[in-house]
């Protein structure tokens, strides 16, 4: 993967003494979640976290149901799924929807208390007969269980929901609470590949409350204009720093 990593980034590095407004992605507000120290390496000093290897198969699922979707979209008609769940909708048509769902550009806002501009691209985004916006993610996974959004990693999921939700009623949409997880799970009890895979698609809601996003563009600030955070004990690559730093000083 090195063709595609520079440890030494120049590019989207934030300069506290710049009066330019800095672009943060909505992944990149979950780094700080999730880890403040790295968040600060990679955005402040250009020291950006290796990527992983890019998910094929996930890529694939995100692209066929955004085709499967935009058929209904064209022609303003119900997808199955919505029937099957009772959802009085259909894919949001809007002249701007290709730009919000894609990677680098996406919905965008200009936060003018923090100097940020806020992106974050959707997967994509139905219309019901209220006039609300309803917020659709796509997820894909092999599983033997039923899928859920029980577990505590898919926090991040939910957090990414509400900044979708967020930067949408920034740019004067009325968006529902409830958004919706179109759910694959690639199934493995069949006897054979056959060369295809089989998913059972399930729609999972979930209801929004973007008030923490506020409060959170202002920590970010405040951590990109002061000094290096702590290492987070929960964060494997700080652990990981720590463990070689400890191993090369022997």
């Amino acid at each position: 993967m090195s063709e595609y990593y520079n440890p030494n980034r120049a590019r989207n590095v934030y300069d506290p003494k710049s009066s330019e407004s800095f672009k943060l992605s909505r992944s990149k507000i979950e780094q700080f979640i999730q880890c403040a120290k790295c968040f600060y390496m990679d955005r402040r000093l250009g020291v950006g976290q290796p990527p992983g290897f890019p998910f094929s198969l996930n890529s694939a699922v995100d692209t066929l149901l955004k085709k499967e979707f935009d058929i209904h979209r064209v022609k303003q008609t119900s997808h199955p799924l919505m029937k099957a769940y009772g959802i009085d909708a259909v894919p949001f048509l809007h002249a701007m929807m290709d730009e919000w769902r894609e990677n680098f550009k996406g919905v965008q806002y200009y936060h003018e208390p923090t100097n940020f501009i806020i992106t974050g691209a959707v997967d994509d985004l139905w219309h019901n007969r209220d006039g609300d916006i309803i917020v659709v993610d796509y997820k894909a996974t092999s599983k033997p269980t039923k899928v859920s959004l029980d577990a505590d990693w898919q926090m991040g999921y939910k957090r990414q929901m509400e900044m979708y939700q967020w930067l949408l009623r920034k740019n004067e949409l009325r968006v529902s609470d409830t958004g919706y997880f179109v759910y694959c799970n690639g199934r493995t009890d069949r006897e054979a590949f056959d060369g295809k895979l089989e998913f059972d698609i399930d729609l999972l809601p979930y209801a929004g409350n973007d008030s923490w996003i506020e409060d959170k563009l202002h920590e970010i600030k405040a951590c990109l204009d002061g000094s290096m955070p702590k290492a987070d004990s929960n964060c494997d690559y700080c652990r990981y720093r720590k463990a070689a730093d400890a191993v090369e000083s022997r």
